[in-house]
């Protein structure tokens, strides 16, 4: 643990940025060549906002750990995820942080546009005064979740990317302290997009 950053750990979920295995949905509509480059865009945001973040941050890629690539090591430590679905990944993920001593541990996506360092600040700051915080996304997932303690059912049983991830956490967590933040879009569709003026250049091509 860095002392530095006491007990606080940010984990960022990411995937190797490879034409055709990221933002599938987007390319059926804009091609896999224009889903890559947003991917690429929302990449270079995700350091954006996080890098200035109180916190020890681990990024965990989903194939291989890039050496030389956007995320710092000077910032950011480098991890790869393991397990079957995203589900146990992101468990493996929290288990790690909690053994290493970490109390307070969020994890998020790289492809939310709409997010800034002080939302996770935010975060941060209500997941010291409640046991869990969740960040719902517009499609009904969640684009940020925190908790002090691992909860494993949390996990499990989850159609994972449809849009009942959030309802069936929030039941996984009935009579929990849960604190829920702002709701926000996070990038899957064209829809999500097509109106934003950050990605017009993408679009209108």
């Amino acid at each position: 643990m860095n002392k530095e950053y006491k007990d606080r750990l940010l984990l960022i979920f990411t995937k190797n940025p490879v034409a055709g295995r990221v933002k599938t949905r987007l390319a059926k509509d804009l091609g896999d060549d224009r889903a890559l480059r947003i991917y690429k865009f929302l990449l270079d945001h995700s350091v954006e906002f996080t890098s200035g973040v109180n916190a020890e941050k681990i990024v965990y890629y989903s194939d291989s750990i890039g050496e030389k690539d956007i995320w710092s090591t000077d910032i950011y430590q480098k991890k790869k995820q393991l397990g079957e679905d995203l589900g146990q990944r992101m468990f493996n993920a929290f288990q790690d942080g909690f053994r290493e001593g970490y109390q307070n541990i969020i994890i998020i996506g790289s492809d939310m546009y709409d997010i800034e360092t002080l939302d996770i600040e935010l975060a941060f700051s209500e997941l010291e005064k409640h046991d869990y915080v969740i960040g719902p996304a517009l499609d009904g997932g969640y684009y940020l979740f925190g908790m002090k303690s691992l909860n494993s059912n949390v996990f499990v049983n989850k159609d994972w990317g449809t849009s009942s991830v959030r309802k069936d956490t929030l039941n996984d967590l009935k009579g929990e302290d849960v604190k829920l933040l702002e709701t926000k879009n996070d990038v899957d569709l064209l829809d999500d997009i097509k109106d934003h003026p950050a990605f017009q250049k993408f679009i209108k091509i």
